[in-house]
């Protein structure tokens, strides 16, 4: 009986055992985060109004899934298929018409994965959480709904001006990736949502196949430490200014400074002032458990939060984005028949001067 006490008690400690304890670690001690992983999933940042519930079961996942429409298109389109809308035979769109559809993709392209989010087991319908409806809690909703009409109706149908380099959308000229892949907030979107994580002692790179981009994050050994080495203000690179620190076995990253360009074409917007905090915590040998919190006075009512997870993927691919494009060309070569328009124009309308001559002398 002696020797079974201590017996029990060991199999009660050993069951209470977190499963963080099992993770893989570097040799420094800490989880270790290196490989390559992927968040894809069919779970948007917010939660359709009409799905009351975070959490839901398989079968509603599964159903939920099946009628979500990928770029716009039902997954059950009969025209949605690897020899659909970019079929050469099928000519070219009507002059002038707004397709809202997308449909310059076929489901070749599309893969954002096939199931719903899944997060610590739980099937998420969102990967908002706080606010508990799942939306985004806009300090000014109705100036940004117009801000994302438009900025759908410019990426859905390509009716913008276009009249230099600069008019397209940052993605569109592949300095950064579109829908917050890269962060800070990492989110999957509509292909390419795999990334490399390469873990040092003192450094976490993060590099996101879409397009290529790499965060890559001191450590510092509190978070305090880390605040005190964020860049001056004046300072807003692409993904912003990230620091980290480990909480444990948490890996956390915060950023600020983020380039107000980059926020013109994400998922969510955020101010010069917005604070953007992520969490990694490897709960398992299969998942990364992400979670991120945006507190942002000047465009939000009160800081809100999300998650979402990482699972293995085998490996991240080479990501092309401006080879054989022919769009810049034609926009640059536009630009410059403007410019000689103008100018031409200009001259016509200059009022025509008349020379004086003196008389030669004889």
């Amino acid at each position: 009986m002696r020797l079974l006490k201590p017996a029990l008690a060991a199999l009660a400690i050993a069951i209470a055992t977190p499963a963080l304890a099992q993770v893989p670690r570097t040799s420094d001690g800490k989880p270790d985060l290196n490989g390559a992983w992927s968040n894809a999933s069919l779970t948007p940042l917010t939660r359709d109004p009409a799905q009351k519930s975070l959490v839901v079961s398989e079968a509603e996942a599964t159903k939920i899934a099946k009628g979500t429409a990928l770029a716009g298109i039902a997954a059950d389109d009969p025209e949605f298929s690897n020899a659909g809308y970019s079929d050469p035979n099928k000519g070219a769109p009507e002059k002038g018409g707004d397709d809202f559809g997308l449909k310059g993709y076929d489901k070749f392209w599309v893969a954002p994965g096939d199931k719903l989010a899944q997060v610590k087991g739980e099937w998420r319908t969102s990967n908002i959480i706080e606010p508990a409806n799942g939306q985004l809690p806009y300090r000014h909703p109705e100036e940004q709904a117009k801000r994302d009409l438009e900025g759908f109706r410019r990426y859905a149908t390509g009716a913008a001006p276009y009249e230099g380099p600069e008019e397209p959308t940052l993605s569109e000229r592949c300095l950064i990736g579109f829908g917050q892949t890269g962060g800070p907030g990492m989110l999957s979107v509509l292909y390419n949502n795999n990334y490399q994580f390469v873990q040092t002692p003192d450094h976490m790179m993060i590099l996101v196949e879409m397009a290529h981009d790499a965060r890559i994050v001191p450590i510092f050994k509190t978070a305090e430490e880390a605040r005190n080495h964020h860049k001056p203000n004046v300072i807003k690179p692409w993904l912003g200014d990230t620091v980290g620190w480990w909480d444990g076995d948490t890996f956390l990253m915060e950023t600020s400074n983020v380039n107000p360009q980059q926020m013109l074409d994400q998922s969510f917007p955020l101010s010069a002032n917005g604070v953007v905090t992520e969490k990694l915590t490897r709960i398992s040998d299969k998942e990364v458990f992400y979670q991120f919190e945006v507190n942002d006075p000047d465009t939000y009512t009160q800081t809100w939060k999300a998650e979402l997870s990482f699972y293995p993927a085998t490996r991240v691919y080479e990501y092309a984005c401006h080879e054989g494009n022919q769009g810049m060309i034609g926009i640059l070569a536009g630009a410059r028949e403007l410019e000689r328009a103008k100018a031409a124009e200009a001259t016509k309308k200059q009022p025509t001067k008349v020379k004086a001559t003196k008389a030669k002398r004889r």
